[in-house]
């Protein structure tokens, strides 16, 4: 987790990698709440129809993380949205959204969107978060790695044009910076951002959602 005030896309494994850079906003802290009205804005602000969904699509409450698969905040944070995920199965959803911060983030994402195609999304996520530490400086063979343990199929993941991977990304990134989003993870539960950072707040913001989609 770093403050930043650029993000730069880079490192893509094809031949015609891509660099982009996108504003951010400086001195932020990760996972601060966005300074604006959420609950204004359009669906489609939190939730593409690109956007990896992880439960039950029709699910009443809707976690969105802006992700970034080599920040250490994120993976810390999985082992908590996992729980959540688990303890209300029919009743939440979590939907990932990309913002690429670190040194092989937009590769990493790469991977994890060939995962997706390939089926194999979930045990890629776990693997690549839990072999972080071996490739988040970017030097990538831990991560590539790591997602062929987990199922991938690397050599098909490679050929994959990327060229939709860099395109949802920049959605990604477009609707972070209109959210005014400044670090990673930050959650929005049902459009909502976290009232306070860290696992127990977003539990106890679900579990009131949930709650009150019961009524």
């Amino acid at each position: 987790m770093k403050r930043q005030s650029a993000v730069v896309l880079m490192g893509l494994i094809a031949a015609g990698a891509f660099a982009a850079g996108v504003t951010l906003y400086s001195a932020s802290v990760a996972g601060e709440p966005a300074p604006i009205v959420a609950a204004a804005l359009p669906a489609e602000t939190f939730v593409r129809p690109h956007s990896p969904v992880i439960g039950p699509k029709k699910a009443p409450v809707t976690i969105v993380e802006f992700f970034d698969p080599s920040c250490e905040a994120c993976r810390a944070f999985y082992p908590a949205v996992k729980q959540i995920l688990a303890t209300y199965p029919k009743d939440v959803r979590l939907v990932m959204r990309y913002l690429p911060l670190h040194p092989g983030s937009a590769e990493a994402i790469v991977i994890l969107e060939a995962a997706r195609q390939q089926g194999v999304l979930e045990p890629v996520m776990e693997a690549i978060l839990e072999a972080q530490p071996s490739w988040h400086d970017g030097q990538m063979d831990g991560a590539w790695a790591a997602a062929k343990a987990a199922g991938l199929d690397v050599e098909k993941a490679k050929a994959m044009p990327t060229d939709i991977a860099r395109a949802n990304m920049e959605a990604d990134i477009a609707d972070a910076n209109t959210l005014r989003i400044k670090g990673t993870p930050t959650f929005f539960v049902n459009g909502k951002p976290l009232a306070e950072f860290g696992p127990e707040p977003l539990y106890a913001q679900v579990r009131a959602e949930v709650e009150a989609s019961k009524r």
